[in-house]
Formats: structure tokens, C-alpha cells, sequence
């Protein structure tokens, strides 16, 4: 599960959602390849399952945008921001279903998304 924190409270164990909006994604090597665009919760647990993310361009034009597993982000006190094992390759080769805003993932497409992350972590 992904750890929380901000500059005003890294100590804390909860953070607000409109913290985590923007904060950067670093790749396993400390690159940063990404930012968190917003998150999508379990209406009934209250687990945040993803995190959609905005990945290359310049000031949002252009960029892509791509849906990573909320277990997959860990935050980093020291870069201010979740670094993930999932490099840049792995998140251009992925299912995307994000790109549509209005539409979040059905069963399916969960499934799917997994598949590919558990298949990319086992090559």
C-alpha cells in the first residue's frame, strides 16, 4: 500500500486527496516520468484502487494518460513524490481506459489491467 506524507506533515499517516493531485512519479531509477492525475476509490471500502496518471508533454499538451494500481505507487519522503517499479515502456504497452474521463474501469477491464502489470512484473 502506498504511504502518505506532505512537506507539512511527513510524519502524518493520512493525506488529502488534493495533495496527492500533481504530486510526481518516479520511475525505480529516480527518474521522474510522470504525475498523479487523480485518484479512483472503492465507493464501498474507501481503498483507492488507481492512480490515473499524466505521463510526457509539455504543460499538459500532449501528454498520455495511464491507470496504475494503487499498490504499485509507494512514497518516497526523500523525493516528495511515489516511485513505482513500472517503467515508462511498461505503462505505454498497457491497457488504457482512462482516456475516456467520464468512464472508470468495469470488471473487465480491472482484470485486464492487472494481467498486464502481473505479466510485465514476472518478465
Amino acid at each position: 500500500m502506498a504511504e502518505t506524507g506532505t512537506s507539512s506533515a511527513a510524519s502524518h499517516p493520512l493525506i488529502e486527496s488534493d495533495h496527492i493531485e500533481g504530486t510526481p512519479v518516479f520511475d525505480a531509477n529516480g527518474k521522474r516520468i510522470g504525475t498523479i492525475k487523480r485518484l479512483v476509490i472503492e465507493k464501498i471500502s474507501g481503498h483507492v484502487a488507481y492512480a490515473v496518471t499524466s505521463f510526457g508533454g509539455f504543460l499538459g499538451v500532449g501528454s498520455e494518460t495511464h491507470t496504475i494500481p494503487w499498490e504499485q505507487l509507494h512514497y518516497d519522503t526523500k523525493l516528495h513524490g511515489y516511485h513505482t517499479t513500472i517503467t515508462e515502456g511498461q505503462l505505454r504497452q498497457a491497457p488504457e481506459f482512462s482516456r475516456g474521463d467520464e468512464a472508470l474501469l468495469s470488471g473487465h477491464q480491472r482484470q485486464q489491467l492487472s494481467d498486464h502489470y502481473m505479466y510485465m512484473a514476472d518478465l
